[in-house]
């Protein structure tokens, strides 16, 4: 039902990563940090950020970029880092992203 909901969310036509072929999947749903810090900028732009991410928190998203913030599991990571050991000096490319989470859902967030 909640998927449902979502398909139908009127906000979702205002939404920036929106393209007619899904072209933008792949940045969205990406391990790879570069995709994932390309997609959080998109999210930062985004008129319809904070309705993105709502809906996110309420459907406890499995994985991937919504709303300006990583989803694993449900839940928000903070940070991430590539596979294997940390480089001694971080890489800019290697720089995660950071969206600010709009006011009104910071509570609902910390409990998500």
């Amino acid at each position: 039902m909640e998927a449902l909901l979502f398909e139908n969310a009127p906000w979702r036509v205002d939404a920036a990563c929106r393209t007619d072929d899904a072209s933008l999947g792949e940045i969205f749903f990406s391990d790879e940090l570069q995709h994932i810090s390309r997609a959080k900028a998109i999210c930062a732009e985004c008129p319809v950020m904070a309705q993105c991410l709502e809906g996110a928190i309420a459907r406890r998203e499995p994985w991937g970029v919504w709303g300006g913030q990583l989803f694993r599991n449900g839940k928000v990571l903070t940070s991430k880092r590539r596979r294997g050991r940390p480089a001694k000096v971080p890489r800019p490319e290697d720089e995660f992203v950071q969206v600010p989470v709009p006011e009104h859902l910071r509570e609902r967030l910390r409990s998500a």
